[in-house]
């Protein structure tokens, strides 16, 4: 089992057991099964772009192979920043009390692009935590599932019957807009626009 999310508010710590929250579980879900002619169901598989590996469902992201077609496990890649130097290996999150901030405008998550979504079981909730959530508050606190070397947002709240963390990162949007404004002519000619049906 999962260690349990822990968080801090007003030096008093709250413990919360999680599940991610999919699709699958909120509405079922049907696959589609390919069988071959002993009734045995079909696995997935592709070629490398050589022909001379058989890639199954998987394979890819227990590691890569590098340019001499050696095999580099996950656990043997290092990150590196802009400049080629190692980054620092973020350890998770989880089991280890992280503080909350807030509470913080709802409004940070109509900008945050989920990812994740956690329903949460309160084993040891702060009674006045608890009251906030219930009011309708929201919280936000650093977020790292496995570890790694970047850390992800996550925001606790609670509607009626459940308690759940929202996890993402800020979304960013970039607006574009023309150089030079155009602008229209008043005294223009517009019979210049007309068509010309003698034409076709």
């Amino acid at each position: 089992m999962a260690k349990p999310i822990i968080v801090t508010w007003g030096g008093v710590q709250s413990t919360f057991d999680h599940e991610k929250l999919d699709r699958a579980k909120l509405y079922g879900k049907r696959q589609r099964q390919i069988l071959d002619p002993h009734e045995q169901r079909c696995e997935r598989a592709e070629l490398s772009r050589d022909g001379t590996l058989l890639i199954r469902s998987g394979m890819t992201a227990q590691g890569y192979f590098d340019e001499g077609n050696a095999w580099i496990p996950n656990g043997k890649l290092v990150g590196l920043d802009a400049d080629g130097k190692p980054l620092p290996h973020i350890p998770s999150t989880l089991g280890e009390a992280q503080k909350l901030d807030g509470p913080v405008d709802p409004g940070e998550l109509l900008d945050l692009a989920v990812r994740s979504v956690y329903t949460l079981d309160p084993n040891g909730l702060d009674p006045k935590l608890e009251a906030e959530l219930k009011a309708g508050k929201v919280f936000r606190f650093t977020f790292s599932y496995r570890g790694g070397y970047d850390t992800e947002l996550a925001y606790l709240v609670c509607n009626a019957g459940a308690f759940f963390a929202l996890v993402g990162s800020p979304a960013v949007s970039e607006w574009c807009e023309l150089q030079t404004t155009v602008a229209d002519d008043p005294g223009g000619d517009d019979d210049g626009d007309e068509l010309d049906f003698e034409m076709f």
